[in-house]
């Protein structure tokens, strides 16, 4: 993102509605996979406060308000301060407020019946301490809504620094005592074609350093094999719904 009042629209680290191609895996198609998730959190909250944590823009956390009526406050949390103006001046809602913070060390009006966390925790060194972070803040009772994606990306995606497995993904939740409730799969394709001839622009810089990333990560070119060899050319994403045991 770039400093300042205007976002850097070829990057894979913000989605902005009204910024997005039209086509391609990383245009529109992407806005559809997180509104999907963000609908699928939106079934399963409970009570009346709501955390959006790494918030982005703001859509999601103003859907989640629009989808139940009943929800008294929701707040929706990014460390861009880029971000969070854009939220407040797009996404704005007299039940909702954003606040420029770090996942790691926000904790705003104490415990919430909802938690929701949509493709964060792979951003961060330690997944692991952040997921039970997010589980501390949620109350007894209450539900706990995060996703990742499940093949590779950290290849892909420059901000991605841990890559998961369904399998890794649900230890964060049994490890922190908490109890699936639901799940969403999603299964996005993409053109490899499309990719290395630069017409996904989202990926463009990935894309420069993608022999670069394999050189020094080789084991990452493994990886990157297998998941293609098991799944073909797609993307994969796991969302889950967690509850909190009173």
């Amino acid at each position: 993102m770039k400093e300042g009042n205007h976002f850097d629209t070829e990057s894979l680290e913000r989605i902005i509605p009204d910024e997005l191609a039209e086509f391609g895996a990383t245009g529109r198609e992407t806005l559809t996979l997180h509104l999907a998730r963000y609908a699928f959190a939106a079934r399963h909250l409970r009570g009346n406060t709501v955390l959006d944590i790494a918030c982005g823009v703001g859509y999601g956390t103003r859907f989640l308000i629009d989808e139940n009526p009943r929800i008294q406050c929701i707040h929706g949390v990014d460390l861009s301060p880029t971000t969070i103006a854009y939220a407040r001046e797009h996404y704005a809602h007299s039940r909702a407020e954003y606040f420029c913070e770090r996942a790691q060390t926000f904790r705003g009006n104490g415990l919430y019946d909802n938690v929701v966390s949509l493709e964060t925790i792979e951003h961060v060194p330690d997944p692991a301490a952040l997921f039970q972070d997010l589980a501390r803040l949620v109350r007894p009772g209450g539900v706990l809504v995060t996703s990742v994606p499940t093949t590779p990306s950290t290849d892909g995606n420059p901000h991605h620094l841990t890559d998961f497995t369904e399998g890794s993904f649900r230890r964060l939740g049994s490890g922190a005592r908490l109890r699936e409730i639901d799940c969403l799969r999603q299964v996005q394709r993409f053109d490899p074609a499309a990719v290395a001839l630069g017409k996904e622009k989202r990926l463009a810089r990935s894309r420069a350093q993608l022999v670069n990333f394999y050189i020094r990560h080789p084991h990452k070119l493994a990886l990157r094999l297998w998941a293609t060899a098991r799944y073909g050319f797609e993307n994969r994403y796991l969302t889950i719904a967690w509850e909190k045991p009173l």
